[in-house]
């Protein structure tokens, strides 16, 4: 068995453990989650996702069993051709390998969660729209976000082994999200769209069973021997499709970091896991930050263009760690914009 088998099995192992803690023992009991605990929360998901820079930072290297010079030099070529190693030696030359993983990994990070806001608010017109009850939040968006973690694996390595057949499929991925970030800047506000309208809800309507009202907190029920639906199955199928779409802008937009797939997975999960504490963190505060779409729209763009510019990036000097400060820039003007300039009007209901 390859140390990438290995090191893929050990992760899986690891999120698969944290799944099931947050499910048998935080999410043990449907409630509607407070303020407080949803900050907790987001805080303990945000720092594990932190602290597995470290981890890449200093082990980095054992994801693909580098051992010698001939090792590494493969890995760099195939995963990381634009890496320029500044020493000669083995051990210096694999430090600068994992500095580098490391900050790709942190930068897609950054990425991947600045992304996710634009899922929440998505998530959150969906909920309302169906008007499932705020207990059942909890409950629904965790299955939601396990269907992600299984779609993000199947999505990743196969763009893994597409991109090495055909690397012109970057400049594609580039030309996307340049289209989706100028679509998103330019796109108006207060105009979304009923879930009732779309064509995934009138096909389920005519091919399963589906109850008016909510029966506790279950997907599904049987009454006399016939499977029935319930609401929450539906908002449940709507989310995981909605994450589809978004893992079409955010997948190739971590390829504008890394080609490795151990670094795209990764940020991708370490991102998603945070993703239900972050809905209930920002929820309520989704007003105050009236910046945070042009953010989005101006990191799609960025890359996108990266995507696009690759093949010169090496030539201009470009360092990986441009990206993090521009990620970083990103981020904190759209949160300090929306708080010098809040949005005028009414405010928005908070959660029901």
């Amino acid at each position: 068995m390859s140390i990438e088998i290995i090191s893929t099995l050990l992760f899986l192992v690891f999120i698969t453990a944290v799944l099931l803690v947050d499910l048998l023992l935080v999410g043990r009991k449907t409630h509607v989650i407070s303020m407080r605990e949803a900050t907790i929360w987001s805080v303990i998901w945000i720092s594990m996702g932190l602290a597995f820079y470290f981890v890449i930072l200093h082990f980095g290297h054992m994801l693909h069993g580098i051992d010698s010079m001939d090792k590494l030099n493969e890995i760099v070529g195939k995963y990381n051709p634009y890496l320029q190693f500044k020493t000669s030696t083995f051990e210096t030359m694999l430090k600068e390998y994992k500095q580098s993983q490391a900050i790709n990994y942190i930068s897609g990070y950054f990425i991947e969660k600045t992304l996710s806001i634009d899922n929440i608010f998505v998530m959150l017109m969906i909920l309302q729209s169906f008007s499932v009850p705020q207990k059942d939040y909890k409950m629904v968006l965790f299955w939601g976000i396990l269907g992600a973690i299984v779609l993000r694996f199947v999505f990743i390595f196969a763009g893994v082994a597409i991109i090495q057949q055909f690397e012109w499929i970057l400049l594609v991925f580039g030309a996307f999200l340049v289209f989706q970030g100028f679509k998103i800047f330019f796109e108006k506000d207060g105009h979304e769209k009923d879930p009732h309208d779309s064509w995934l809800f009138k096909y389920l309507s005519r091919h399963i069973k589906i109850h008016h009202n909510y029966e506790k907190e279950k997907f599904w029920f049987r009454d006399q021997g016939k499977l029935i639906f319930t609401p929450l199955f539906v908002v449940l199928i709507m989310i995981e499709f909605s994450d589809v779409i978004f893992a079409f802008d955010s997948i190739p937009a971590i390829f504008a970091v890394s080609r490795d797939p151990f670094i795209v997975f990764f940020s991708n999960i370490f991102a998603i896991l945070g993703l239900r504490s972050l809905f209930f963190l920002i929820a309520n505060l989704v007003n105050k930050f009236r910046y945070l779409k042009p953010g989005i729209a101006v990191l799609l763009i960025f890359v996108g263009i990266k995507l696009l510019l690759h093949s010169k990036l090496r030539s201009w000097g470009f360092q990986p760690e441009y990206s993090l400060y521009f990620i970083a820039f990103v981020m904190t003007a759209s949160i300090v914009l929306s708080i010098i300039f809040p949005k005028k009007g009414p405010a928005n209901e908070p959660l029901p």
